[in-house]
């Protein structure tokens, strides 16, 4: 790896740091009552960015505050858990058949029967929400020193889209600060491609670091 790719996820993370500690308040969002950041890093620094994390974890638990982890991949993981064996066995085994024939068809497959445990305003977000109240229920929350990391959005590759989950999370965190942990590539300004991978989107209102 090299000494750039590092130092663009330290400067990241201490550009929120910075902005999370500001005198006034959190100051992630120029928006009052939108108060979610993008934090963008290069797929390849996958573990560099889980340190600087982990880091900026301890800085903040060490100033009081209340920072809590959300992990992407669990909560589908818990989804795919809680239906039948039948139904998991089926997904993968038409997969496999589709691509040793081509490998095309079977991604789109999976897509289509994976994305609606993902998408919408019952997919994903609606755990995440749950996860945030439970949080919130199990610490002594201030809005201006609590901060919640939304983690390992990589392994919901292809079936994530990130500005529409955003949407649907939008208004129901308790106003608490939200960072999205996003591995992808910027394109320019407000345009992110998911993983480098996916076609820039530009439907994004958060601030983005990196």
């Amino acid at each position: 790896m090299t000494t750039a790719l590092i130092t663009s996820v330290h400067e990241a993370v201490n550009a929120l740091r910075q902005d999370l500690l500001d005198e006034d308040g959190p100051r992630i969002s120029t928006m009052r009552n939108y108060r979610f950041a993008i934090l963008v890093y290069d797929p390849k620094q996958e573990f560099t960015l889980r340190q600087q994390v982990q880091s900026l974890t301890h800085d903040l638990q060490a100033r009081a505050w209340n920072v809590g982890h959300i992990y992407l991949n669990q909560l589908l993981l818990k989804r795919l858990k809680q239906e039948e064996d039948r139904v998991i066995e089926s997904i993968t085994q038409r997969e496999h058949s589709l691509y040793r024939r081509n490998p095309d068809r079977a991604l789109n497959h999976l897509k289509e029967k994976i994305s609606p445990y993902v998408e919408g305003p019952e997919g994903i977000a609606k755990d995440i929400i749950a996860e945030i109240d439970q949080f919130v229920e199990s610490h002594p929350v201030e809005a201006d020193r609590t901060v919640i990391f939304l983690r390992r959005a990589g392994a919901l590759y292809p079936f994530l889209r990130s500005s529409a989950l955003l949407k649907h999370l939008d208004g129901k965190t308790r106003n608490l600060p939200v960072v999205l942990l996003y591995p992808g590539e910027r394109k320019d300004t407000q345009s992110l491609s998911f993983m480098g991978e996916l076609p820039g989107d530009r439907d994004y209102r958060p601030r983005i670091y990196g």
